[in-house]
């Protein structure tokens, strides 16, 4: 019997506790990933309490745009616990015992020295005809059923906790899907900093709307525009190579001088490497943003390669004391200023022996600000040995003072990347 491919997917998570916010639903994620590594294309995610009248109409209208649903949850021993039973009756099927899950759970329950209650045997009772995934790492086998000769509609239910889910999924379930189907999806997300998703979409829009394979698609998150390019082939090697081809030709446009790296963590991520390669250190002075630079390049494992140490000068004494900032300067300029700036920056690598040094000052609010320099209004210096170079931030506002702190401490990474141009 030759099994029709599966092109599409819709995951279904059950558990009325999903809805109430009593937990986070990180298996949606979880298996939106890993099925889009497959080549199954994700129509959409659905949560449905534990009502099996519920779960029927929701796996009804799942079926009319998916060739396979997924299901986590609602496997367990108790009377709500209806997956199982609600998808047999969808397919027709009835329910039977599957006497080697039960002699599975009965070994599960003596290895861990627990009592195995009657309801548990509820757990090996499986519809007609379904392919059985055993479970390791907990009581509830994961299963699939499917219709017709040639499979045209199957579904797989998955227990609910994420450590028995995963890895059921990677060894067992995953297997299984890559032999219903032919190509593979790759996908690489491109980094970029101090371009703004409007105008990233304005220089792309052309790219981004008549690419069909590989697709351009583009996501903002705080002070940043990420754009995921993916591909799909009859080969992941064939799909990376396709990637990299629109990569390159992201990279030619004007966008390119604006990106940061390809698949990487984050910002102070591409600077960790950006000195490991070339053997250089860096220490910071930080006055608006309290620390958060160190912080953000200590939280990588391997910083202390590169990161000597930093200062947190929030007052013009401490300026002065341990940066050596003149008091002419913070008279004349006043501490949030360009000039204060380049001595905080030139100071703090001085006095640390770093290849290059950082420097913020500014407003983060939400109180102090003035006509001449709002909230928002913050300075980062950069000194190396050629000398020293100092941007103005005019950030809203009307933004927080998280807000403030991250995108200036951002910038300080953006200009380290950019410190030999």
């Amino acid at each position: 019997m030759k099994e029709r491919a599966i092109q599409t997917a819709e995951i279904l998570c059950v558990g009325t506790e999903l809805l109430l916010g009593d937990i986070v639903n990180t298996n949606a994620a979880y298996l939106s990933r890993k099925l889009a590594e497959l080549g199954i294309h994700v129509y959409r995610h659905t949560a449905v309490g534990d009502n099996p009248e519920r779960l029927s109409r929701a796996l009804e209208a799942a079926f009319r745009e998916a060739d396979l649903v997924i299901t986590s949850g609602g496997l367990g021993p108790t009377y709500d616990d209806l997956t199982k039973e609600t998808v047999a009756a969808y397919f027709g099927r009835k329910m039977v015992l599957h006497e080697e899950s039960l002699e599975s759970i009965r070994g599960y329950f003596a290895r861990t020295g627990r009592v195995m209650t009657p309801n548990n045997e509820k757990q090996a009772m499986m519809p007609e005809g379904a392919l059985v995934f055993p479970n390791h790492y907990g009581t509830a086998p994961a299963l699939c059923l499917a219709d017709g000769e040639e499979h045209c509609k199957t579904a797989i239910m998955l227990p609910g906790p994420p450590g028995e889910l995963q890895p059921l999924f990677e060894e067992q379930v995953k297997p299984y899907l890559m032999s219903r189907h032919a190509s593979v999806l790759r996908s690489k997300n491109i980094h970029i900093f101090g371009m703004g998703e409007s105008a990233v979409e304005s220089k792309l829009k052309e790219l981004m709307t008549e690419s069909r394979n590989p697709t351009v698609a583009p996501y903002c998150k705080e002070g940043e525009v990420r754009l995921r390019v993916t591909a799909e082939a009859q080969s992941e090697e064939k799909a990376e190579e396709m990637c990299d081809e629109m990569i390159r030709t992201i990279r030619n446009t004007e966008v390119g001088t604006y990106i940061y790296g390809v698949d990487v963590e984050s910002l102070e991520h591409a600077v960790l490497l950006f000195l490991e390669k070339r053997g250089m250190t860096l220490s910071c002075a930080e006055s608006c943003t309290g620390g958060l630079v160190a912080k953000r390049i200590t939280d990588l494992p391997g910083s202390s390669s590169v990161f000597l140490g930093g200062c947190v000068t929030y007052s013009n004494d401490a300026k002065q004391r341990l940066l050596g900032v003149s008091p002419e300067s913070l008279s004349q300029f006043g501490a949030v200023s360009e000039q204060v700036a380049k001595e905080m920056a030139r100071g703090v690598r001085e006095r640390l022996g770093s290849d290059i040094g950082v420097s913020l000052t500014g407003i983060a609010g939400p109180g102090g600000g003035s006509a001449e320099k709002p909230v928002g209004t913050v300075y980062v210096g950069i000194s190396t040995a050629r000398g020293e170079q100092v941007r103005r931030l005019n950030l809203s506002p009307m933004r927080s003072r998280d807000y403030i702190r991250k995108v200036s401490a951002s910038n300080a990474f953006d200009m380290i990347l950019h410190c030999e141009e």
